[in-house]
């Protein structure tokens, strides 16, 4: 079902037509960009389309090659007959041995492994081609523990089941089909599976009302059903609402039908794409173009069972570092060094909380990664640690690319450890990027990661403390790579066609991985515009390239949560948009959500107007500086929300439908979302709008700002200063004071609010920046809210680790009280609390200590 709509405008409504048209420039950011770009960058990037078509047709497989870049020219119209499917047909043998299942048939062969009760692999291969699949996808740490299976015959086929998964399997023509343990259908067989030209395919049954999620970096709403879409990650240099494919392709797919969830996750990195009912509304259909289908079907009931199944293959989140839940302030770009300082004074002046700021290309020497333009920023080191002084970190753009300039060190470096991409005849592969032409590092060599991930080193040094990894799929201006491009694939082998999918994934992995070498005890975030299923392991994502319009102030909410149910819980759009002009209104409406976004960065482009929080005025200044203060003063349940995330894959950002699996009105509901266990938001996401209609599934819930006990659909005022917001019942929501930046925490007292009502919540504290908390250094608190009998709440608190947070007091707020209590027992003994009639709260506050229950009768 659609989600509702807003109501009550109470301002003019700007028609759609006078948005720019996203995915596009305007005419002054494209002077500056060219600017920027330079005039040999300029031409190489007109020229590239005919060398990419050059090369693709040069190293075709049966085909001759073409004699100059004309007759590349003349190739661009070559397009490659369609592939026909070949089924695999009758089932004519199978054996079981353990957890796994082999199957012969007349075309080919299927291997099914129960790598868990909940996990089924399901492997198509040649006639007795059983190598062990490779993939960078998933957790190389990773140990499932093999279930029994059981197996049964009949005439039609083969049933093998375990605890949770049962697999049937037809014998004429062989297809499988998948079922839960009641025996509810989770992936029954349509066509089938079979081979397809160089590649695979796989269909199965679609159900009415089955709504489906995931898939990564997607511009459409949140219930992909009846969309097609690609896999193929690329650079679309700004994109517009229903643009595919973009920069990011998990091909992991979450479907949801009468309250039972599972999961289908597609292993492999080269081009693909799923038809979720497009061509047949009842079918669900993935197609590989190269390589091998290698599926994974995951059993409920609920999406966080599947996304615990998905993240125990593929790895979860590292802990994040507390300061990267703050606001961040970026553009492209800030500098010299004067622009940067004077920035950090305003943001101080102006008492804006912030905890980092971001340098884009221009910080760089020619665009040289890993240098510093000594005019620009002639002494690197002390401007960054006079940031830190003032509670300011740095967070610098790293891209792939390394400029063919012999005597830049990393270029040399790279020719000499043979660390750069070549073409089949030995030849170094370039192309035009920021720099000029470039040459580009092979991840899939485990060298050349381990040289990459050094080269942080002097940035490191230089008192950098984050990093962003940019351009990475591998965006090539005038194109992408080609894909007879070669890579080591681990000494495997391997077209970039192939694994085409996988580079930002291994450039993020190199990253990762020399960051956690060079500063082993210390959380280095690392941020990524590509990836693949696992990026989770190595780093987080922004959605991109994004436009100043209200459009994309709605697509950034659905992004946002299809990216978390494809394992990447931290993620955020640029607020207030990357290309485009923003308004004031756009960017404090814009700003609320990004308050409740996992990851919060007012980032915008060259040649746009600026757009931080001051640029507007009043009341707008006022507005964002408010709901960046809201962020810092529930950090601790951000922070406590990306501990889950870390601990079991669950999203930091939810869609309802997550929480709610049996209410079919949440399915398609992408204009609201959960941040956390207990916060409902319900942004306001069009102009002159000063109301809206609000959902709230399985009540009650608490109106945030006046307390009140809602449920059900309500009308919700919002003036501008202001976002519909709830808080769910039976919730002990921590909040801090007002902080400038992470580095003034811990505060000596914690505000607990709590929401009568039944239900349990979760505060997790360690120390926000090392990695001491994989030794145990932690504290987890639970709080158990109840409703006693015959009236009244008791609160009771578990705490478990023996880090010590720093709070030195709590203060307890209880919200929605009709009237003062009787009675405030502390572990039994009677305390007093200060009542307010006009807020409904009641208030007391007690050192942190080890008390354990608090009764109000």
């Amino acid at each position: 079902m659609s989600p509702s709509p807003e109501t009550m405008p109470q301002g003019p409504e700007e028609p759609a037509a006078t948005e720019p048209a996203a995915g596009s420039f305007s005419l002054k950011q494209l002077a500056d960009i060219a600017r920027s770009l330079g005039l040999r960058a300029g031409v190489g990037r007109l020229i590239y389309p005919l060398r990419r078509r050059y090369y693709e047709a040069r190293f075709r497989p049966g085909e001759a090659a073409p004699r100059s870049l004309a007759g590349a020219a003349r190739t661009l119209l070559y397009s490659p007959d369609e592939p026909d499917d070949r089924p695999l047909g009758r089932l004519l043998d199978h054996h079981l041995d353990g957890h796994r299942l082999d199957l012969v048939c007349e075309n080919g062969a299927v291997r099914l492994e129960f790598l868990a009760a909940g996990i089924a692999r399901l492997r198509l291969v040649g006639p007795g081609d059983h190598a062990p699949p490779f993939s960078y996808a998933l957790d190389p740490d990773a140990r499932p523990e093999p279930p029994p299976v059981e197996l049964a015959e009949s005439a039609a086929g083969l049933e093998v089941r375990t605890a949770l998964l049962t697999c049937r399997v037809a014998r004429d023509p062989c297809r499988t089909s998948f079922y839960d343990a009641e025996g509810n259908p989770l992936a029954e067989a349509a066509e089938g599976l079979g081979f397809r030209g160089q590649g695979a395919y796989y269909s199965h049954r679609l159900r009415e009302a089955e709504a489906l999620y995931g898939l990564g970096e997607k511009a459409f709403g949140l219930n992909l059903r009846g969309l097609r879409l690609e896999m193929w990650n690329c650079d679309p240099e700004s994109y517009a609402p229903g643009q595919d494919p973009l920069y990011a392709s998990i091909p992991m797919l979450v479907a949801l039908r009468d309250g039972r969830a599972c999961g289908l996750f597609f292993d492999n990195p080269g081009a693909a794409r799923l038809d979720l009912g497009r061509a047949r509304a009842d079918t669900l259909r993935y197609e590989a173009d190269t390589g091998e289908l290698c599926a994974y079907v995951m059993a409920g009931p609920g999406i966080a069972d599947v996304l615990e199944r998905y993240t125990a293959l593929t790895g979860r989140m590292p802990l994040p570092p507390r300061w990267l839940l703050g606001y961040h302030q970026s553009r492209w770009s800030y500098y010299p060094e004067d622009r940067v300082r004077e920035l950090a004074a305003e943001l101080r002046e102006r008492r804006i909380p912030c905890d980092a700021i971001h340098l884009d290309i221009h910080y760089m020497d020619g665009y040289r990664v890993f240098t510093w333009d000594p005019e620009r920023f002639p002494n690197p080191a002390a401007l960054l640690a006079d940031l830190r002084r003032q509670g300011l970190r740095t967070v610098c753009i790293v891209d792939p690319g390394v400029k063919v300039d012999p005597g830049y060190a990393v270029h040399d470096e790279g020719l000499a450890r043979d660390a750069f991409c070549r073409l089949p005849d030995g030849s170094l592969f370039q192309g035009p990027v920021w720099p000029g032409l470039c040459y580009f590092p092979d991840f899939t060599a485990a060298s050349v990661r381990r040289w990459w991930g050094e080269l942080y080193r002097p940035l490191l040094e230089a008192g950098v403390s984050g990093f962003w990894n940019d351009m990475n799929e591998p965006a090539i201006f005038g194109g992408g790579m080609p894909g007879v491009v070669q890579h080591s694939y681990e000494g495997r082998g391997a077209s970039h066609g192939e694994v085409h999918n996988v580079y930002g994934l291994q450039m993020a992995r190199a990253s990762a991985e020399g960051l956690r070498r060079l500063a082993s005890n210390e959380r280095i975030p690392l941020i990524s515009r590509s990836g693949y299923a696992g990026l989770q392991r190595h780093a987080m994502i922004w959605t991109g390239d994004n436009h100043s319009t209200w459009a994309h102030l709605r697509l950034g909410v659905s992004m946002c949560l299809n990216l978390g149910l494809s394992g990447l819980a931290l993620c955020g759009p640029d607020v207030g948009g990357f290309a485009g002009d923003c308004g004031g209104e756009l960017l404090a409406r814009w700003t609320q959500v990004g308050a409740l976004t996992p990851f919060f960065r007012n980032h915008a482009a060259l040649g746009t107007t600026p757009q931080e929080i001051w640029r507007f005025g009043e009341p707008y200044e006022s507005i964002c500086r408010r709901w960046i203060e809201l962020r810092y003063r529930l950090l601790p349940y951000i922070y406590t929300a990306a501990w889950q995330a870390a601990r079991s894959g669950l999203p930091m950002m939810r869609p309802l439908a997550l929480a709610f699996p049996g209410d079919l009105r949440t399915y398609s509901l992408d204009d609201q979302f959960l941040l956390g266990d207990s916060l409902l938001a319900a942004p306001v996401m069009r102009p002159g709008r000063r109301g809206r209609r609000v959902y709230l599934p399985g009540g009650p819930w608490y109106d945030f700002w006046t307390g009140r006990l809602l449920g059900g659909e309500v009308e919700a005022d919002a003036p501008l200063e202001s976002m519909p917001l709830y808080v769910r019942a039976g919730t002990v929501l921590p909040m801090g004071p007002v902080m400038q930046h992470t580095g003034e925490w811990p505060p000596e007292t914690l505000g607990l609010h709590v929401y009568p009502g039944d239900g349990e919540s979760w505060l997790y504290d360690d120390d926000g920046h090392s990695t001491d908390y994989r030794a145990g250094h932690f504290q987890v608190t639970r709080f158990a809210c109840a409703r006693l009998p015959g009236g009244g709440l008791a609160l009771r608190r578990e705490t478990e680790g023996p880090f010590d947070p720093g709070y030195r007091r709590f203060e307890l707020t209880f919200h929605g009280l009709e009237a003062s209590p009787g009675r405030v027992l502390l572990d039994g003994e009677p305390v007093e609390a200060a009542f307010d009639a006009g807020s409904s709260t009641a208030t007391l506050t007690v050192d942190a200590g080890t008390w354990s229950t608090v009764e109000i009768r």
